[in-house]
């Protein structure tokens, strides 16, 4: 994911201030069951997170924004209110959050993206097999995870977990077979987007809320509220694929245009029908150089698809709300879930 921007609203304050106290009260426990990996599989995870460099010396650290853990323990206050303890809900937190980085290690093979969080990605440091390895293993320690929490809850939120997952790989093989197709329609985009990214913000949402105790319905209705806020996410990310500023992704400028991908605003504009949209088809054809990615971007925007990627992303954001009511009628408890929300679709770069 691509790196937020300045914090400036009241909402981004305190979104940051959850993000800051989620990682202190998870990265800890995530730490530890990462050393627990054996020994390859190990360096490599260490050194995805961020812990150590390549040659297993330690480093600052940087593991993410820890905005999938987060969600987790602001669904559980949510529903739990004040006499819930979120150190119930950390190992479900923690489960989440390597379920993500799964998902990432093999997202970087997929797209052979050669950066992340400002450095080189694993898979080109270590070499396929073995961050592909660590990303699986990954997967079962997250799943470990729920497996031997005593929690009332755990047995339930495995389940979910394992089902999200598969939705999540069911939208990234649609992804990868749209880059292969010319004509992928804007709503087969959409919903690949809810299962690849929706599904596991929607799942973190849900296991907060079993968590908290809460039944199925209210479940579902977080469920729904992490789909539609993942939504928005995704749309904003996207746009920041193309005009974020490599400083503060990490990446090339216009690194999807780069890449071809098929993303939100790229398949909106090359159906929109436009003389820009045709342009960028035409741009879509062939490799990418310095020039065509400036241009593709310019014929992004002059198909409307910038405009209608920020306003539907918009949309997404109101219809998450609604999903929320249906769990926590006053939304007033729900403040942490919102504030996150606002933060991660307010991004600019």
């Amino acid at each position: 994911m691509a790196a937020t921007g300045a914090v400036t609203t009241g909402e981004g304050q305190e979104a940051a201030a959850l993000l800051e106290r989620t990682r202190e009260t998870v990265n800890p426990r995530l730490r530890r069951v990462v050393e627990l990996l054996p020994g390859s599989m190990r360096r490599v995870a260490m050194y995805h997170f961020g812990w150590e460099h390549a040659d297993g010396t330690p480093a600052a650290g940087n593991p993410g924004k820890a905005i999938r853990p987060a969600l987790v323990l602001a669904a559980m206050r949510a529903l739990s209110g004040p006499g819930g303890d979120e150190a119930d809900a950390v190992r479900a937190a923690v489960a989440v959050e390597l379920a993500h980085n799964f998902t990432l290690l093999h997202d970087d093979i997929i797209d052979k993206d050669v950066r992340r969080r400002g450095r080189a990605t694993a898979w080109t440091v270590f070499g396929t097999p073995d961050a592909l390895i660590t990303g699986d293993a990954m997967m079962a320690l997250a799943l470990k995870q729920l497996a031997e929490d005593p929690h009332p809850a755990s047995a339930a939120a495995a389940a979910r977990l394992a089902a999200c997952v598969i939705e999540l790989c069911a939208g990234q093989q649609a992804d990868c077979a749209f880059e292969q197709r010319p004509d992928v329609s804007l709503d087969e985009c959409l919903t690949m987007a809810t299962a690849k990214t929706g599904a596991l913000l929607g799942c973190a949402c849900a296991l907060g809320a079993l968590y908290a105790g809460a039944g199925p319905d209210e479940a579902d209705a977080m469920d729904g509220f992490g789909r539609e806020a993942g939504l928005a996410f995704q749309l904003i990310d996207d746009l920041i694929g193309i005009w974020g500023d490599p400083g503060h992704t990490g990446k090339p400028a216009g690194a999807d245009l780069i890449a071809r991908k098929k993303s939100l605003p790229v398949v909106a504009a090359l159906t929109s029908g436009t003389k820009a949209g045709a342009e960028l088809a035409e741009l879509y054809a062939g490799p990418m150089t310095g020039d065509d990615v400036r241009r593709a971007a310019d014929a992004v925007d002059r198909a409307g698809a910038r405009d209608w990627a920020q306003a539907h992303a918009a949309d997404r954001m109101g219809r998450a709300v609604q999903q929320l009511s249906r769990a926590v009628p006053d939304l007033g408890a729900a403040g942490g879930l919102l504030a996150l929300a606002e933060f991660v679709t307010r991004r600019t770069r």
